[in-house]
């Protein structure tokens, strides 16, 4: 395998989102190293040229672009630092993972291809263009900030999708909103009980591919918890769910108060709804575990009603796919996802969400329904992060030789189709109208989890596609 040498190399680099200093200068030194022209951007992208090959100066140049950082999640309990670990990995059954965190295949396995493109010199291709962009996954900041000129091909090849077997020309675009509740610390009655009520071993998943999977969110299944406990008068001392933006939570915990006559009637609701939710979810999320922790309490509590309307937002919150497509078949159109909840210094509870939708208009009324939820719940609610969607072109010249690669190696035809999820292609096509793009990529599943997984029969057949393709652009 050309390419897996080069994953096991990005593997040892810390990338986090927002912190890709020692990625920059790994792929920095790996381009000088070999005499290829190398730069990089103000803020962090960085552009490897493998010029022509002998013969070959007359093809197109083509743009191979993946992101550097990768969501860095980890299962509660598992000791890792992603700001200087390595990650850990095991092969089983022909899939690679990561040890109780996610494996970083997204999208380290599109930079690794292309560094085995710029590293075999028995190659005969035309001009490649090799594009690394930053923070992908927490905004799209790189593809935002990228200069008109910082690259010259007019064909681009994005590497992120995770789908072997289907040809990506299309996606979604998407927006983050973020609600921000102001508190008033206040001490605890006397005579009151506290337990910790916990959810945990969610699948999660990705906000945008997985979301029509109807996988157990932990935040909304503790908001529906709350919610029902509030009719025995209890106290908020402190609540926490949820990570990324682009993650579907697995795990949420709050710590609540209650009088000693109202425990045996809060226990009971709690063991209900935890039978009952885990039924309703027992083919997505059949690890799903509810736990209760009685424990002493000694700091302050959310004031009362800034608590109650936090938990009336979080169960009312529209979380899942919104709409699906009416003229693509099985396509999500438009989607918001409950991302987390924080509690932050100077007495602030922050809840993050993002939505999409392949229709601009969808996507802001969407992001409105989020924002009139918390604004009616009393919090300030900001939006930020929105990037356009990729509009798919079926008369695409590099899809028409894909689709011919594709059926000339594998003899069956590829499934061409939109994705639900963003890609940096909405970008780059409004700083380069006339980019004709595809993308493609191996298997991987449990993108944005622990759960990440590689499936390694598939690297090499995206590889052969990937020259194939390359190959025959003459």
């Amino acid at each position: 395998m050309k390419v897996l040498p080069f994953f096991r190399d990005i593997l040892r680099i810390p990338r986090e989102s927002g912190h890709e200093e020692q990625i920059i200068e790994y792929l920095m030194e790996f381009g000088r190293s070999r005499g290829l022209e190398t730069k990089r951007d103000k803020v962090g992208n960085v552009l490897i040229t493998r010029p022509a090959s002998e013969g070959c100066e007359s093809w197109p140049t083509v743009v191979l672009q993946s992101h550097q950082d990768m969501v860095c999640e980890k299962n509660g309990g598992v000791e890792h630092d992603f700001a200087r670990d390595a990650i850990k990995t095991v092969v089983e059954d022909g899939w690679m993972k990561a040890q109780g965190t996610t494996l970083g295949a997204d999208d380290g396995i599109g930079i690794a291809s292309e560094l085995a493109i710029l590293d075999d010199k028995s190659l005969k291709l035309g001009k490649i263009e090799c594009l690394f962009t930053v923070s992908e996954e927490t905004g799209l900041d790189g593809a935002f900030a990228l200069e008109k000129g910082f690259f010259t091909g007019k064909i681009l090849i994005n590497l992120d999708s995770e789908d072997w077997g289907q040809l990506f020309i299309g996606c979604a675009g998407g927006i983050d909103t973020t609600a921000n509740f102001k508190y008033v610390p206040c001490p605890l009655p006397e005579g009151m009980l506290a337990t910790k009520f916990s959810v945990t071993g969610g699948i999660g998943g990705h906000s945008g591919d997985d979301i029509d999977k109807k996988r157990a969110n932990a935040v909304r299944c503790m908001a529906r918890f709350l919610y029902e406990a509030l009719d025995y008068d209890i106290e908020l001392c402190e609540i926490d769910g949820g990570n990324k933006r682009n993650a579907i939570a697995r795990e949420a915990h709050a710590t609540i108060a209650f009088t000693e006559e109202n425990e045996d009637a809060i226990v009971s609701t709690f063991n209900r709804l935890a039978r009952e939710m885990a039924d309703e979810y027992a083919a997505s999320d059949p690890g799903l575990v509810f736990s209760a922790e009685p424990l002493t309490w000694k700091g302050d509590i959310i004031d009362t009603n800034t608590a109650y309307c936090l938990i009336a937002a979080l169960n009312a919150a529209p979380h899942g796919v919104l709409a699906m497509s009416s003229e693509v078949k099985g396509l999500v159109e438009t989607s918001s996802n409950l991302a987390s909840v924080k509690m932050l210094p100077d007495n602030i509870i922050r809840v993050g969400s993002s939505q999409r939708s392949a229709i601009n208009s969808s996507r802001k009324y969407a992001s409105q329904r989020f924002e009139a939820c918390f604004a009616l719940a009393g919090a300030e609610v900001t939006h930020e992060g929105e990037y356009p969607g990729w509009k798919p072109d079926t008369k695409s010249p590099i899809l028409k030789t894909t689709v011919e690669s594709y059926k000339r190696l594998f003899k069956e035809e590829p499934i061409v189709r939109a994705i639900h999820a963003g890609l940096e292609c909405g970008l780059f096509q409004g700083k380069y109208p006339d980019l004709d793009m595809i993308s493609f990529g191996p298997t991987i599943l449990g993108v944005h989890s622990p759960d990440e997984r590689l499936e390694l029969s598939t690297v090499d057949k995206f590889w052969d596609l990937l020259i194939d393709v390359l190959q025959h652009l003459a």
